[in-house]
């Protein structure tokens, strides 16, 4: 197949090269997990869905939420990969990024099935960089955090908010060691370090969310369910569908409080608005 151009290539009806769905078809609201498997269990819980288009790493579902219209697109792991989902998704209209994801819990009140919400992230994941200086900040919105934390209290699970380590990779950049114990100070020095820092959770991919959402004006946030208990030294997959009835959850409100921006001609949401 030809392409557009090579700097930002398109199809002949203006699809990305990667994910590969037309302008204007996807909803505003997106939720993004890392594997393609993971869309379909997000799906599950809508009350229509069909699939709109899987090249590589990138499966998208598209539906409805409670009469929302939503979508799912799975961005692979790591920053480069999620890097190439936000900017495409991005370019045909995308402008509300949830990251749903599993995560390894650093701090000993927190442990196996908890959720986390992230309010910031490390830029220690090696993509970012790319785009701004180290000084820049790696911040959720402020909106999709409250739209997260509304849904974890309404659904009643347990769940911790603050910053997180955004890595460029699972083993060394976690503080892991690697094949046959290899380790140097800077590997294994960087777990304390996060910690006595007040970081709550490693992860991979929530710093160039946030930084690309920042830079491009769009809101996004980040909700992951622990599997890594880095404390005890336990590791359980648990908590997954929690993290997705919150996510499904936060993009319902979400379009609520933008519907009542919309009738009060505000830009921005503030606690007021819900009383008018």
């Amino acid at each position: 197949m030809k392409y557009r151009n090579a700097d930002r290539p398109v199809s002949r009806d203006f699809k990305p090269y990667h994910i590969s769905i037309s302008p204007g078809v996807m909803p505003r609201y997106v939720l993004l997990p890392g594997s393609p498997e993971r869309v379909v269990r997000i799906a599950e819980q809508w009350d229509e869905k069909e699939p709109l288009a899987e090249k590589r790493e990138f499966l998208t579902y598209a539906g409805k939420f409670k009469g929302v219209p939503i979508a799912s697109t799975s961005l692979g792991i790591g920053g480069a990969s999620a890097s190439i989902a936000i900017e495409e998704l991005a370019s045909i209209g995308v402008d509300t990024f949830v990251r749903v994801g599993s995560t390894g819990s650093i701090q000993e009140r927190m442990h196996i099935g908890d959720l986390v919400i992230n309010t910031a992230s490390v830029r220690y994941d090696g993509t970012t960089i790319d785009y701004m200086p180290p000084e820049y900040p790696a911040a959720a919105h402020y909106e999709v955090v409250q739209a997260l934390v509304e849904a974890a209290e309404t659904l009643g699970y347990r769940y911790h908010m603050g910053i997180s380590c955004s890595t460029s990779s699972f083993y060394a950049g976690q503080s892991r060691t690697g094949f046959k114990g290899y380790a140097q100070p800077w590997i294994t020095e960087r777990i304390e370090v996060m910690r006595r820092a007040g970081v709550l959770n490693f992860e991979e991919e929530a710093a160039v969310l946030f930084v690309l959402s920042s830079l491009y004006g769009f809101r996004s946030g980040a909700i992951s369910f622990v599997i890594a208990d880095r404390v005890r030294n336990q590791f359980e997959y648990r908590g997954e569908d929690d993290a997705i009835r919150v996510a499904n959850e936060s993009i319902r409100i979400l379009a609520d409080w933008d519907g009542k921006k919309a009738d009060a001609k505000k830009e921005h949401f503030f606690p007021a608005l819900l009383r008018r």
